[in-house]
């Protein structure tokens, strides 16, 4: 059964920033000559790896909601340059909004439960909203 991760997206204001800054990075990677991979440095490295790349995700917390989510396709651990146990999160580049789910600030990242995780939003949902409208809704708490 697959497990997830839940992550504070420092940062961006809505899906769309996160998708813009992917892209970015993305492309800087492609003009640098780099194979254009997308992955999220952290430096807890997950325990329960076999579970989150059985189907897992991220979830991303944008402006105190689950507003989104990315597969996650590996973890890769690693040493930085001052000796610092790391990894990166390698993730598929596309965003899939989800129905938005309130969640308080925390610092790293948390496990989150299939059974717990917000379900994805199906076309025509909150998710074609304008991200502006979306904040609003939200802080009204009608979201």
């Amino acid at each position: 059964m697959a497990l997830h991760i839940v992550k504070l997206c420092v940062g961006c204001d809505s899906i769309e920033d996160l998708a813009a800054w992917i892209d970015f990075r993305l492309e800087e990677k492609r003009a640098a000559g780099e194979l254009p991979e997308q992955f999220h440095t952290t430096r807890m490295v997950p325990k329960r790896v076999d579970e989150l790349l059985d189907g897992g995700s991220l979830y991303w917390v944008i402006k105190g909601n689950i507003q989104c989510r990315q597969r996650l396709l590996d973890i890769r651990p690693f040493t930085d340059s001052e000796g610092i146990h790391r990894c990166h999160l390698m993730l598929e580049p596309k965003l899939v909004p989800t129905r938005w789910q309130p969640r308080r600030a925390f610092q790293g990242w948390r496990y989150l439960k299939t059974e717990e995780a917000p379900a994805d939003e199906a076309n025509g949902g909150t998710a074609a909203l304008p991200a502006e409208l979306r904040q609003e809704l939200a802080a009204l708490g009608l979201l």
